[in-house]
């Protein structure tokens, strides 16, 4: 099960960005006195009392919103709210209770999720200013009193947003659960594949501590084993939208592939590989996820007996930077080889969680090294003294040697394809770090 996320939402201009750096420790949001700076949800990673879990900043809602940015930034916040586990309602103190905050506060109560009310820019110590009686209008129970420039009062925001979070244990039970993403543009039929597969032999398919379902996570059970789907619909096509809705779209994309330990990418067979495929798969390969390439509607393509082999030679082509990655050619609306999804899906999370010995790895490194031998530049020559694997999904290793400059990409390349041709490792990518003797990481 993915972590507990917590949104952080309110109007424009109350503090939300600068409460988001805090909690996060870094300044990851811009922080500006101009309401609107933020349109874009960020992420970050947080831990409190030894629970860790997400936090996502988001553009001000304006429940009047008429423009075309605050519609924008107003779909964006309520994205959070759909996914969130606990949501924030960040309001000021110097301008009271004001209709937004009530249209916003009513929003929230008719979401259903547990709502954390804090009173922003309460800057000074002692007792706490009176105005804050009046937030208790909002039917949010406690207001908390918070500094986001000092830090007062963060702690107990958090502690009030723990509470809310499932109890670990439910989340350990769901944790050999393989959550897998179906991402691509509209039309590609993603639904129709989610439904086609939540539909046949249909054993788990119900609430699960943590999660909601709106039917953006469905946990799911058959003979191939325990999965969690995340449903990514609405990533529109690049052709027919602006710059704006365009990144909207990639962000709810991105917010999937975070949490997903294997992607499928769905493409049209009609279209091929599209601008857009290219940019979502891209997403994938960068998070470093095991990914499969579901090749959709095939029952539509004019077929002869080498058809196939050429649209994988193709798709391979256009997504050059993921050709570990198995191509699978089905068709959601017939169920044809939809069966095979399962098996890729665990077999390229078993290869993205393999775990190589390091006398395993160094006997490959010094095959591959008198098989080649690593370059020179102006006399001197690279010696790499040894490998091992620092971590999985996806699998990393760290290469320590004497001169990390000398360490060309083209070698780099070399080697990974040198324990792809020992290990395997197919459909996942490959992290090679490379470290200088006597530094720490270059």
């Amino acid at each position: 099960m993915a972590r507990p996320l917590v949104a952080i939402v309110g109007r424009p201009n109350v503090g939300k960005s600068l409460l988001f750096n805090r909690l996060a420790g870094k300044r990851l949001s811009i922080v500006e006195d101009t309401p609107g700076v933020t349109r874009d949800r960020l992420y970050a990673a947080c831990e409190w009392n030894g629970r860790k879990f997400d936090i996502v900043d988001t553009g001000g809602i304006e429940p009047s919103a008429d423009s075309e940015i605050l519609l924008f930034m107003r779909q964006q916040a309520l994205l959070a709210i759909d996914a969130a586990t606990v949501i924030v309602l960040v309001t000021e103190i110097g301008t009271g209770v004001t209709a937004a905050d009530q249209e916003v506060a009513n929003m929230l109560l008719r979401s259903g999720k547990p709502v954390v009310l804090c009173v922003n820019k309460m800057d000074r110590t002692g007792a706490p200013d009176p105005g804050i009686y009046e937030f208790y209008s909002l039917g949010l129970g406690d207001p908390i009193a918070l500094s986001a420039v000092h830090g007062h009062g963060t702690g107990d925001l958090l502690d009030a947003c723990v509470a809310h979070f499932p109890p670990e244990d439910a989340e350990d039970e769901e944790a050999d659960r393989i959550k897998v993403a179906i991402i691509g543009k509209p039309n590609v039929g993603k639904s129709s594949l989610t439904n086609l597969i939540l539909g046949q032999q249909r054993v788990i398919v119900s609430d699960v501590a943590g999660t909601t379902r709106d039917a953006v996570d469905s946990p799911f059970e058959n003979q191939y084993g325990r999965y969690l789907f995340i449903d990514t619909a609405g990533i529109r096509r690049k052709s027919r939208v602006d710059d704006r809705i365009e990144k909207f779209s990639v962000l709810r994309a991105q917010m999937a592939i975070e949490r997903a330990d294997v992607c499928l990418i769905l493409i049209d067979a009609r279209e091929g590989v599209t601008e857009q495929d290219t940019k979502i798969a891209g997403m994938a390969h960068e998070a470093g996820k095991a990914s499969v390439v579901v090749v959709n509607k095939w029952d539509l393509v004019e077929k002869d007996g080498k058809t196939m082999d050429r649209m994988r030679k193709d798709v391979l082509r256009d997504l050059s930077f993921m050709s570990y990655a198995p191509v699978l050619f089905i068709s959601a609306l017939t169920g044809q080889r939809t069966q095979r999804i399962f098996e890729l899906v665990n077999f390229v999370n078993d290869q993205s969680a393999m775990r190589i010995t390091t006398g395993m790895l160094n006997n490959v490194l010094a095959d591959a090294q008198a098989r080649v031998q690593p370059p020179t530049d102006k006399g001197r020559r690279l010696k790499i003294y040894y490998m091992t694997q620092t971590g999985i999904k996806p699998p990393t290793f760290v290469a320590f040697c004497n001169n990390a400059e000398l360490f060309h990409f083209s070698y780099q390349r070399y080697l990974e394809n040198q324990l792809r041709a020992t290990f395997g490792l197919e459909g996942t990518p490959v992290r090679l770090v490379i470290r200088q003797k006597g530094d720490k990481e270059s």
